[in-house]
């Protein structure tokens, strides 16, 4: 009999020990388990979002800088010089540089342009 007292009392330490061991194990189980997560999170901030906050940065300030004379190209494709700016929109002059009967003016939104040129001082 003492034999099996023995031996329950050694089965009892051995399930403690286990459960403290598992308490230990299970918090440091799900951090490892979160971990793939946490980087993949990591990456697409420094590959997606990172890179994209900055070129809308850059295309805010480049649609900032517009002025009158400035040669842009729409996003539609049309080519044209600035006339006149106005709040949220941009008048571009379009058609031959050489005849003024060719020409005309188009309005069209800020955000509307693709590229800007800057004009040439001479």
């Amino acid at each position: 009999m003492d034999l099996f007292g023995i031996t329950a009392l050694a089965e009892e330490a051995a399930a403690g020990a286990g459960q403290q061991q598992g308490a230990a194990g299970g918090i440091l189980g799900t951090i490892i388990g979160f971990a793939p997560l946490l980087i993949i999170i990591v990456v697409f901030y420094f590959m997606l979002i990172r890179p994209q906050r900055k070129r809308d940065k850059e295309t805010k300030a480049m649609l900032n800088a517009m002025k009158v004379g400035d040669k842009v190209v729409t996003i539609g494709g049309i080519c044209g010089k600035i006339v006149k700016i106005k709040d949220n929109y941009v008048f571009l002059e379009t058609g031959n540089i050489g005849t003024q009967d060719e020409k005309s003016v188009l309005k069209m939104e800020r955000d509307a342009v693709k590229t800007v040129e800057k004009k040439q001082s001479n």
